[in-house]
This record gives structure tokens, sequence and C-alpha cells, in this order.
């Protein structure tokens, strides 16, 4: 079976994806922040706070993986220092300095040995083109994106996607997110069998050459 690992931080995009992927018959873990939701059957799940933690998680957990998808929306900065106790009120003005926070997505991707790296983009414009950059700058193999607002993507029942990979690109129209989240597995297990395929005839026809 294709084991699967995903990360997800809000929404419930992630949480349907993982349930999609465990009735396709993957083996799935799920690593999840702090959220109120059920963990779908047949579904590991794994609880963090931080990002710093989920990294953790992940590549405490990448390897054997096949297949990889994040579809957390992580905090991009965290605060570069915490205050064990309530900040009191005594400035007219409060200075706060961020630093980023790992990216999860690009890490597990520069693995030497890296599973099929699908990532997520929330974007509110130039959706096709951030998306494609996010995909060549990452060297993942496969992004969906959707646009945020207008009743759809985070706090909503539904959602749309446009997929993206290095020679193509699908629409999947805005339904329903454990509708879409099964139409997103499908083409992913798809692209993975492609992959898996054509590294079949390349290693047969190198040692035919050989």
């Amino acid at each position: 079976p294709v084991r699967y690992l995903g990360n997800r931080s809000s929404g419930r995009m992630g949480f349907a994806v993982a349930a999609a992927a465990a009735d396709a018959g993957a083996a799935v873990t799920l690593i999840s922040g702090p959220v109120a939701l059920q963990t779908p059957p047949r579904v590991r799940r794994i609880d963090v706070e931080s990002a710093a933690d989920m990294l953790a998680a992940v590549m405490d957990g990448i390897r054997g993986v096949d297949i990889f998808i994040s579809v957390a929306a992580v905090a991009d900065y965290r605060p570069l220092t915490t205050a064990g106790q309530k900040i009191k009120k005594r400035e007219a003005g409060l200075r706060l300095e961020l630093v980023r926070n790992p990216d999860i997505l690009a890490t597990v991707a520069a693995l030497q040995e890296k599973p099929f790296t699908v990532g997520f983009a929330a974007e509110t414009e130039a959706l096709a083109a951030n998306a494609r950059q996010k995909l060549a700058d990452k060297s993942v193999d496969m992004i969906a994106a959707n646009l945020v607002g207008a009743g759809q993507g985070f706090e909503s029942e539904e959602n749309a996607l446009q997929v993206f990979w290095a020679d193509g690109a699908r629409r999947l129209p805005r339904a329903g997110k454990a509708r879409l989240a099964r139409q997103l597995v499908a083409l992913i297990a798809g692209r993975y069998r492609k992959g898996a395929r054509q590294e079949k005839v390349i290693s047969l026809n190198a040692q035919d050459s050989a």
C-alpha cells in the first residue's frame, strides 16, 4: 500500500484530503495543529502546536513515505522572543520582532530520497503565476492552488482548485471539500503512478544499455 503523510494546521481541507487518501487505500498519517475536528477513520493522527513541532514530526515520519501532501497554512513568521508573563501596558507603542518559520514543504522536497511532494497555495491574485512560481521555487511535484475569499477557501465548506505540475495543469471546479479532496487524491495517484512507470522505463533502458 502507498504510505501517505500529510500536514495541516487550519481549516477542513487537510482532514478531507486525509480521509480521501485513506478511502483510496493509503496508509495515512495526519500531522495536525490544534483544531476541533474529528480524526477520519483509518487515519493515524499526530497533534502538534508550533511550526517547529510540525517540522520535527514530519521529518521523524518521512522515511519510507511514498506521497507527502502539505495542506498546512503554517504561519510564515513567529515572534523572536516570548514572554513568560503577561506583558503590562507601559509604553505608547510596542515593537514586535518576527523571524521566519521553517519551510516544511521545501525541506521535504529537498531530501535526497524525497517522496512525491504536493503543496497547497492560497492566493488572492495571479493564482496561476504564483502557483507555478511556488512549484519551481520549492521543487515540488504538484501544487494545488486556490483563491481565498468570496465564500470559498478558509472557513468555508466549499473550495475550488487549480492543480499544476511541470508539464500540465487541471482545474477542479468548486465543490464541497470532501468531494474535491477525492478528486485531488485521484489526480495525485494518477501522476504518482505515471512517474513510477517512467522511472521503471528509465531503469530498464539503463540496464539494456549497460
